[in-house]
């Protein structure tokens, strides 16, 4: 939601471009705040977790849409990044431990579907109350009833209830093998966010500022591109699922770079080609990568894991934004973005090192 209204909540607040992105560095780094959360998910059970989470980014989105400057609505977003970040990844822990190996990606990819509807209805409803921002958020307070709901009807993990208890998440993945294969993920993680944290945050004030496109034919490239993103979602997973996470994750890695890169220095055509293009290989790279790093780490530190992940990205994600910041005034907006790309292509290029998982039985 932030990134369809950045463009009104800069104009509301008299934002300048340094401004957002601190804005940016600030809500990245609120992914530090999952990683208490996540450690009880994988200490105590993921079924309170995800509903708690769910509440937090609800009453989030409530406190945004009623923020009487630039500095509260960050706090919020904070908050709303903490508790979106642990949902996410505990969410995905659920699904990697209750399907088997050769419908996990199909089932991860459904749930990228069921996200991409939530991201449709948002750019759907804001052409109708542009400029006024602050109802979208309000009404991201649904998710209040919502939570209740998963509360009563998710049932606990039967993967981790059946897995031995350790004493610290941390601990065991601090030892060998899982030592390795966290730090490549966060480096894959760092060098990823440098390049997609910018670009989501700057794709609809890039259209606006710097093309001269109206709120409408912003939300009409973000509906298109969105429309192609449940059949890549689901196409991504049936790939996934019948040839392996590491030579897919990687192709498609690489070209979500050089299309993002498209979106932001040739004009208005290689905007709409662009966004439609990276929206494409970046969604079907979804359930594939979430299905490989599920399956990379121990059941009961998998969580953990997950949500260490994000916090890489988010110090990569701030790396990206002030470097943009600064390239920016020398290179322009498409040309930093395209020196952040070269950084992008480079943590798909790491995904080589990683083992490919697919078929292998879930770490306990």
């Amino acid at each position: 939601m932030l990134v369809l209204a950045l463009p009104a909540v800069a104009h509301d607040f008299g934002a300048r471009l340094g401004q957002i992105a601190d804005l940016g560095s600030v809500l990245a780094l609120g992914a530090v705040g999952a990683v208490p959360a996540a450690w009880a998910a994988d200490r105590l059970g993921r079924r309170r977790v995800v509903p708690l989470a769910v509440a937090c980014f609800s009453l989030a989105d409530l406190g945004s849409g009623l923020a009487p400057s630039l500095a509260i609505l960050s706090a919020f977003r904070v908050l709303a990044v903490a508790s979106e970040t642990v949902a996410l990844a505990v969410a995905t822990a659920v699904v990697v431990e209750e399907f088997r190996s050769e419908r996990r990606g199909a089932a991860l990819a459904a749930t990228a579907v069921s996200s991409g509807l939530g991201f449709g209805l948002a750019t759907l409803a804001y052409p109708a109350l542009a400029p006024d921002w602050r109802l979208l958020f309000l009404v991201g307070g649904l998710g209040l009833p919502l939570a209740l709901v998963i509360l009563l009807g998710l049932p606990e993990s039967a993967a981790w209830a059946d897995a031995p208890a350790i004493k610290s998440p941390v601990g065991r993945l601090v030892r060998p093998p899982w030592r390795s294969r966290l730090i490549i993920v966060a480096g894959v993680a760092i060098l990823s966010a440098a390049l997609y944290r910018p670009a989501t945050l700057l794709v609809a004030l890039h259209g606006s500022r710097d093309l001269n496109l109206s709120p409408t034919w912003i939300s009409a490239v973000i509906v298109i591109s969105g429309i192609v993103t449940a059949p890549a979602y689901l196409a991504g997973g049936a790939i996934s699922d019948r040839w392996g996470r590491r030579t897919p994750a990687v192709a498609l890695g690489i070209a979500s770079a050089l299309f993002t890169a498209l979106t932001f220095g040739a004009g208005i055509a290689g905007y709409w080609a662009g966004s439609v293009g990276w929206s494409l290989w970046s969604s079907a790279q979804t359930p594939v990568i979430g299905a490989w790093f599920g399956e990379l780490f121990p059941t009961r530190a998998r969580a953990t894991a997950e949500t260490a992940a994000s916090v890489a990205g988010a110090l990569g994600g701030v790396a990206g934004l002030q470097l943009l910041a600064r390239l920016e005034t020398k290179l322009s907006l498409g040309g930093a973005v395209a020196a952040l790309a070269i950084l992008a292509v480079g943590g798909s290029a790491l995904l080589l090192v990683l083992p490919d998982t697919a078929g292998e039985p879930l770490p306990p």
